[in-house]
């Protein structure tokens, strides 16, 4: 059986709203490959998930992956919380729209043709994988920034 493929992600905003980043480092047969991005306008929360859709979408359908990220919502989000909203027509327990439905919708795809482990770790606590996702995080911002960027 093969190993499965590890994946920390990150996502990063300054301001919020604001410019942001994603990172991901996606580690397959020991050999790491850094993906990031970001945008000019966003939030936090769209920045994380971008994060664990850009790093799950970059491997193949059926693949056993471990994602590791520090963010909650992502995590209970896709584990906890998305059969309700989905039962509910896409809305909260109080009725109200889940914000960031259209990512949600695409990283509720990307995971169901992954065998996805879903791992909480505590970000800026010194994990090399978390650390390095965030540095690329915050690169994404950074060049999405305006201000960062020479002519």
């Amino acid at each position: 059986m093969t190993q499965p493929i590890e994946i920390w992600t990150d996502g990063a905003c300054s301001g919020n709203p604001g410019p942001g980043g994603w990172g991901a480092i996606v580690r397959r047969d020991g050999e790491d490959r850094e993906l990031f991005g970001g945008e000019p306008a966003t939030t936090n929360n769209r920045m994380e998930l971008l994060a664990a859709i850009m790093a799950l979408e970059s491997v193949p359908e059926g693949a056993r992956v471990i994602l590791h990220t520090d963010s909650v919502y992502v995590k209970d989000g896709l584990t906890k919380w998305i059969l309700g909203w989905k039962r509910n027509g896409w809305r909260t327990a109080d009725r109200k729209p889940v914000k960031n439905q259209d990512l949600w919708v695409r990283l509720d795809r990307a995971a169901a043709s992954r065998r996805v482990d879903w791992r909480w770790v505590k970000g800026h606590a010194g994990d090399p994988g978390n650390e390095r996702a965030d540095a690329l995080a915050r690169k994404g911002c950074e060049d999405h920034s305006g201000s960062s960027r020479k002519a």
